[in-house]
Formats: C-alpha cells, sequence, structure tokens
C-alpha cells in the first residue's frame, strides 16, 4: 500500500496536470467504490466542478472543488489516476471516470478493489468520519517530542502496532515503521510505554528522516500522466532500504543478519543487534 509520501507524491503530480480543470461529468462504475452514494448522487455533486486544488490528509487525497465539495479518494492496495486523452480506451477495472475539460477523462482504476472515495461538504471536511480521527501529520508542529512521549506512555501495545494506528500516528505504514524502528534502535516488540525519552526523541526524527528522503527523491520523478500512484518510490525503489525486505542480508550498521518476523500479518524487518530493546 503505498504510504505518506508516496500519496504526497500522487498529490503534487494530480495539482500540476488537474488544478483547475473541470469535470464535466462523472461516472461511478463500482458502487462499493463509493458505498456511502449511489452512483446518481455521486455523478450530481461532481457535475459541472471545477477542481480548486488538490491535497491530503494523511493518505487520503482531496480534491476540493469550486462547488463548496470535495472529493475524497484513497489509493489503499491498488488504486491509481490514469488521465487518458478522448480516444483512449478505458483500461480494466476502470472503478470511476471524470469527464474532463478539453476531452480528457481522469480514471480511477483498482485492480484489488479495495480503494475508496466519498464526497463532502467541505466546510465539514475535517469531521467526515475518514479524518476526524487521524493524528497529527508526522510533519506538523503537532508532531513533536511532547507528543509522541505522551503517547508511548499511555500504552503498553508494542511499539510497531502504536506506529501503525493512523489515530495515533498519522501515515507511517508497514515500510516505514521497519524504517524508523531501525534507525532509532528500538526492538518492534518493546512496549510503547517501555520506551526510554532518548528513544523517544530519536524515533521521531526517524520518521520524519524516512518520508523526507522518499520526499526528496519523489520530487526528481516525473510520474507518467497515466500511472498516477501505486508505487514506492523511495529508497526502496532502488533497493537501499535500511532492513525492510532484507532478512538474511547483512545489517548496515554490524553486519548481522537482517531478521523478520510478523506482526498482526504484517512482516517486521529488523536487525536482533542493533535493536535489542
Amino acid at each position: 500500500m503505498p504510504e505518506l509520501p508516496e500519496v504526497e507524491i500522487v498529490v503534487r503530480s494530480l495539482n500540476k496536470l488537474l488544478r483547475s480543470r473541470r469535470i464535466e461529468r462523472a461516472e461511478l462504475r463500482r458502487k462499493l467504490l463509493a458505498p456511502s452514494i449511489k452512483p446518481h448522487i455521486f455523478a450530481k455533486r461532481l457535475a459541472k466542478a471545477q477542481i480548486k486544488f488538490i491535497h491530503r490528509r494523511g493518505k487520503h487525497i482531496l480534491f476540493d472543488l469550486d462547488n463548496g465539495r470535495t472529493l475524497i479518494a484513497h489509493l489503499r492496495m491498488s488504486g491509481r489516476f490514469m488521465l487518458l486523452d478522448h480516444d483512449a480506451d478505458d483500461p480494466k477495472f476502470a472503478h470511476a471516470v471524470f469527464h474532463l475539460d478539453g476531452g480528457e477523462r481522469l480514471v480511477f482504476q483498482d485492480q484489488r478493489h479495495f480503494g475508496f472515495m466519498n464526497v463532502a461538504e467541505t466546510p465539514r471536511l475535517f469531521e467526515m468520519k475518514e479524518l476526524s480521527k487521524l493524528a497529527p501529520e508526522p510533519f506538523s508542529d503537532e508532531f513533536d517530542d511532547g507528543y509522541l512521549r505522551k503517547l508511548l506512555k499511555s500504552t503498553s501495545r508494542n511499539i510497531k502496532q502504536l506506529l501503525l494506528d493512523q489515530t495515533k500516528v498519522c501515515g507511517v505504514g508497514n515500510i516505514y515503521a521497519s524504517e524508523a524502528m531501525f534507525i532509532a534502535g528500538i526492538r518492534p516488540t518493546a512496549r510503547s510505554n517501555s520506551i526510554t525519552l532518548k528513544k523517544t526523541i530519536l524515533l521521531r526524527k526517524a520518521v520524519v528522516q524516512v518520508m523526507n528522503a522518499t520526499l526528496e527523491i519523489g520530487a526528481k520523478i516525473s510520474l507518467d500522466r497515466v500511472n498516477i500512484g501505486g508505487n514506492i518510490y523511495g529508497p526502496g525503489a532502488d533497493g537501499d532500504w535500511l532492513v525492510y525486505g532484507r532478512e538474511g542480508k547483512p545489517c548496515p550498521k554490524c553486519s548481522a543478519p537482517i531478521a523478520r518476523i510478523v506482526q498482526s500479518t504484517r512482516s517486521t524487518f529488523f536487525c536482533r543487534k542493533c535493536q535489542s530493546r
């Protein structure tokens, strides 16, 4: 699943391509993509609306429109946007189609059918259940050492589970959790309330560090206009993750073999020596 930096890269690309474009009409072809809206209502709420700008909250992509509404989209496992010329065929698994001024079509394709959309009244956007409980953004002033310290001390859950909880730490997924814990020297099975202040400070910095690394690489990538989303553009794109996906390979710090365990059905990669506590 794309993580926060990848979603940010997608948002920047969509902004370049779609800002100020008008949605002439919209088609919801797979009803379960937007389960709370009937297809004809979905189409009515978006018809003739101009895209003012595109931003995000966590991993949700937000299209702010000039009719006082916001289209919410989540890529989930395999969702992607495709900007197609008027004479191009729709791809397989085209679950929503937005017909734009000038004849182009923005298509939401989702092979695994896990994507999600909704349409909100913009003034009440952050009251929507998809967004209302999200934690502070990692790049925000709210996500400081004090916030993370208080959060960790409040629970005995293991640190990996806590990092993946979007109501506690927004935007961190499986890959970035493994990488951040390695940089901070924290064992993924450690109880959150056992982590020291020093390690807490290192962990917060590590979360921001791994996300910034991906954004720096993403800024240099020109995404194909017909394949916007769904890929990892961070260090892992070149096989450079420190621990993620490197089971059995030498640790970049101590050369011990990288281990893999399963936590809540997700693989976690770490160094038993460098992350002993």
